[in-house]
């Protein structure tokens, strides 16, 4: 899940302390790409061509030809192509809530990738990272590979921080590709009907991409069709000033008939990867409007964080990173990350699965962190006692789960059998706190619960 509208105008130059120049390859360093591209193109082209099973599963809760079914069938043909280059939880949320440290053995949900790369930094023992999202899982291959392999935290940056370069997929075929399983060589060197190879998208701004990039960039276009550039609230320098450019431009959008009328679809929020059913968890957050309750959520994201500290705020309203020295980077990103995270990027095992069936496979007491991102929102009663009584099982003592919600309080009471929910406690206290100081933004909710001694 993530959320987000906007742009850019000014961007300072990259410090070459912070951003030195590599020498293995000559390249010069990418130039800061502005605009607001609103292309087709930007929507993974394996959208409507993958028959993904799994995903099905997760998704499917009524019949194919009622209204729902529809619904949650046109989500799913969505959701088989690429839909979040970067991943929208806040991990430092997540290492504080966990408690993380070496030895720990994790399996979390992979999304973009990013988190995974900043628990890291932990050296935890093992990562088991499983997604039902083939892309996701091709792009986090990748991710690992240009970790281990690019010859200096300067490419990786180029790579997967900045705004494209045309030396990129040269970097991938010299350094990244020979390291690569067969089938996330085939995913990325497939060739498009203009006989354009995939990974030709970091020539560009890979996180203009995916069905993220084409939500954000169409919150732009909705936004400047009313006469308001978003990405001038990157002009601000305190948070009063990013008060003040919400309240009177971005809040008033939400007011708009064709915005409240948009938003009332379900279909609306698939961009951000909200399926049918965490829609409907999702509006009992507000009014019960959808219009409000995003209103909230972005409210949060533009006033409650310096902009020098949110990343998760550049890649809404500037769409894109920072450069090094603007402000701060996603951990992986972060050049006194880079040599640990290179070190142990060798613990990071990432599975196309589903939770419950990655944790069918291990043994009693073998995981110490487990890490469900929203996908909660998605199940069903029976989904979530399944996965519930895998992850009891495997728990290891003081075993933490970390998950949030589209709504506010916690799904799981009422749902998962006590029998279960009894061998843990919930830290509701400290999960509110967590909550209010993630800056992703866009929950009603983070919870955390400890296993029971």
């Amino acid at each position: 899940m993530g959320a987000g509208f906007f742009e850019r105008s000014v961007a300072a130059e990259p410090s070459s302390l912070c951003h030195p120049p590599v020498i293995t390859l000559r390249y010069p360093l990418a130039s800061i790409a502005m605009g607001n591209r609103f292309a087709m193109t930007d929507v993974s082209s394996e959208i409507g061509f993958v028959r993904n099973k799994r995903l099905g599963k997760a998704v499917y809760q009524n019949r194919a030809l009622s209204k729902a079914g529809l619904s949650e069938r046109l989500f799913a043909l969505l959701f088989s192509g690429l839909v979040y280059p970067q991943i929208w939880e806040d991990p430092e949320i997540d290492m504080e809530a966990m408690q993380l440290s070496e030895g720990h053995r994790i399996v979390t949900i992979a999304s973009g990738g990013c988190n995974a790369l900043a628990y890291l930094t932990r050296s935890p023992a093992r990562i088991d990272a499983v997604d039902l999202n083939t892309a996701h899982v091709a792009l986090n291959r990748m991710k690992l590979a240009a970790v281990r392999h690019l010859p200096a935290q300067a490419d990786l940056f180029r790579f997967f921080g900045g705004n494209g370069h045309a030396h990129n997929p040269a970097a991938y075929d010299r350094f990244i590709a020979p390291h690569l399983d067969r089938v996330t060589r085939a995913y990325w060197e497939r060739r498009n009907w203009r006989g354009q190879r995939r990974i030709a998208v970091f020539e560009k701004n890979f996180y203009q991409t995916g069905l993220l990039g084409f939500f954000i960039a169409t919150g732009h276009r909705v936004a400047k069709l009313y006469g308001i550039d978003p990405a001038r609230i990157m002009e601000a320098r305190t948070l009063r000033d990013q008060r003040r450019f919400f309240e009177e431009y971005l809040a008033p959008l939400f007011d708009r008939r064709l915005l409240r009328w948009a938003t009332a679809r379900k279909a609306s929020l698939f961009g951000l990867g909200i399926p049918p059913a965490q829609y409907d968890s999702l509006i009992t957050s507000g009014d019960g409007t959808m219009a409000n309750v995003l209103s909230v959520r972005l409210e949060k994201l533009a006033c409650h964080f310096p902009l020098r500290d949110n990343y998760f705020a550049w890649q809404a309203f500037a769409r894109r990173y920072p450069q090094p020295g603007e402000a701060r980077l996603p951990a992986y990103l972060e050049p006194e990350s880079y040599d640990t995270i290179r070190r142990n990027a060798g613990r990071v095992t990432v599975h196309h699965a589903n939770f419950t069936e990655l944790l069918a496979g291990k043994g009693a007491a073998s995981v110490d962190r487990y890490i469900l991102l929203d996908a909660q929102d998605w199940m069903t009663d029976d989904q979530l006692n399944a996965v519930w009584t895998e992850i009891t099982r495997t728990a290891a003592p003081s075993a933490r789960v970390i998950f949030r919600t589209a709504a506010e309080p916690s799904l799981l009471p009422g749902r998962v059998s006590p029998a279960l929910l009894d061998q843990w406690t919930y830290e509701e206290e400290q999960s509110l706190d967590l909550s209010a100081r993630d800056r992703s933004a866009i929950y009603g909710g983070f919870h955390l619960y400890v296993k029971k001694a």
